[in-house]
């Protein structure tokens, strides 16, 4: 087991879930997921097989696309319905126009302030512990990056949007910071991710009834990691030299400032590769042979 997994996980599952269910099916080899969804959310989840989980951040990467819910005039401590959901005392009630006005501003590199029901760590803990134990949790804003932003349907207090965004986005507080800014506030309802980079929810591989057959029959190549990455062949000699840790010369054309994804002739996954000195490459990361 070597390769790429395109799950569609279903509402309730955690990614863990989905990924234990992978894991037994395909033991000893090791499985892991390339971005968490919420047991909200559905949609696309990317688990990683066997020496390919050495590429979860690469698939991280990659631009995901949601289809986004939200309710207008409410909030809830989780930015999202899996609390309880407070309705605002005669919110007001934005119009499309309104909105659609907004969206440029949270189009490009902003800043964003996580939930505080998020898995990241405060001194050692997870925020949604120290949340759910009645602390008052603010996390620091951080650089994300949303590359677009659409209105799909309005019809209040109901609001769906489309969004395509880098990794670290929360769709949750988007849409918060969306309502902010129109005077109101918002939940999440329901969150579909539709694609993470050309892995899609249209050729995704349902998460019930699975069985190590399909998963054999769906398993994509481990190079659909790195479609984003530089690319070069290596000649069988070139080959045996990456394997055993020595290096080789770059190609003149190669662009050696980033890592580059390497190949054999029949389209294998090789090794990823860095320059470790002008002109010169060696492995970064080395992956085993076909069978």
């Amino acid at each position: 087991m070597f390769g790429i997994l395109n799950i569609n996980k279903p509402p309730g599952w955690t990614s863990r879930d989905a990924v234990n269910r992978v894991q037994r099916l395909v033991r000893p080899a090791k499985a892991g997921h390339a971005g968490t969804l919420d047991p909200l959310a559905t949609g696309v989840l990317v688990v990683c097989l066997g020496p390919a989980t050495r590429l979860i951040s690469y698939v991280q990467q990659m631009p995901k696309s949601y289809q986004a819910t939200f309710l207008l005039g409410r909030s809830s401590d989780s930015e999202d319905t899996e609390t309880e959901v407070r309705a605002l005392a005669s919110p007001p009630i934005p119009s499309l126009a309104e909105i659609e006005l907004k969206l440029p501003d949270f189009l490009g590199k902003i800043q964003q302030r996580p939930p505080a029901y998020s898995a990241l760590k405060v001194d050692g803990k997870r925020a949604y512990q120290l949340a759910r134990e009645g602390q008052d949790v603010q996390l620091t804003p951080r650089p994300v990056e949303i590359y677009e932003l659409d209105v799909l349907d309005y019809n209040y207090p109901e609001l769906q949007i489309n969004i395509r965004c880098g990794s670290g986005t929360y769709v949750r507080s988007l849409g918060r910071d969306l309502a902010d800014s129109l005077g109101t506030a918002a939940v999440m309802s329901a969150l579909v991710r539709t694609a993470i980079g050309d892995f899609s929810c249209d050729h995704a591989l349902d998460a019930d009834g699975l069985t190590l057959e399909k998963i054999t029959l769906r398993l994509q190549p481990a190079s659909s990691a790195v479609v984003h990455l530089s690319q070069i062949t290596l000649a069988s000699k070139q080959i045996e030299e990456i394997r055993h840790g020595r290096r080789i010369a770059a190609p003149e054309e190669i662009d050696t400032d980033a890592e580059i994804a390497a190949f054999d002739h029949q389209g294998n996954l090789v090794a990823l590769l860095i320059e470790k000195e002008p002109g010169v490459l060696g492995p970064f990361r080395n992956f085993p042979s076909p069978a």
